[in-house]
């Protein structure tokens, strides 16, 4: 008997969940390690500057709510890679911090139908310059929430509590 691709059954369908697809082939999960990646957590104050926003996106794909993240870039280190996804995702820009502020988990819905455990590391951006032209324009939709609403309409546990919790540090800046 021909084996299926692992992370995939040949039968799964779309009404299970990636977690109940997972759970029987664990291969898939736990047999490559996690891939990385960099994500950044965009941020801006209000006017008044006593609250802060954070800025969410849509994926391509499924259009659920997520933060700018992507893959290592070569020649880009981690919080430079973090920057570039805020630019070509969402079109901003502004002061990066160098060190990561969290890490959250997820699993990432690759082609084929295979998935893969992925570790992203934020990077908090306070936005300065926001453009309405920019690489994924018109692919994804972009808007700004309190962090508690922000927090509610993402999907990953972990990411939800990072960003509730989430309070600008803003030392040793990078612009």
């Amino acid at each position: 008997m021909k084996s299926a691709k692992p992370g995939v059954r040949p039968d799964a369908g779309k009404s299970e969940t990636l977690l109940q697809q997972l759970a029987q082939t664990p291969d898939a999960l736990f047999g490559k390690g996690f891939g990385q990646q960099y994500g950044a957590l965009c941020f801006r104050y209000k006017e008044d500057r006593s609250e802060i926003e954070i800025l969410v996106v849509t994926s391509r794909g499924s259009r659920r709510w997520v933060i700018p993240k992507g893959w290592p870039m070569k020649g880009k280190k981690p919080y430079e890679a973090a920057a570039v996804e805020a630019w070509e995702e969402a079109g901003v820009r502004g002061r990066v911090k160098k060190d990561p502020v969290g890490r959250y988990t997820y699993l990432k819905e690759l082609s084929e139908g295979n998935v893969t455990p992925c570790i992203v590391e934020l990077f908090q951006i306070e936005v300065t310059e926001i453009s309405p032209n920019f690489k994924e324009r018109g692919q994804r939709v972009l808007d700004w929430f309190s962090p508690s609403e922000a927090a509610r309409r993402v999907r990953e546990i972990e990411l939800k509590s990072l960003l509730i919790s989430f309070k600008p540090d803003l030392r040793k800046r990078q612009g």
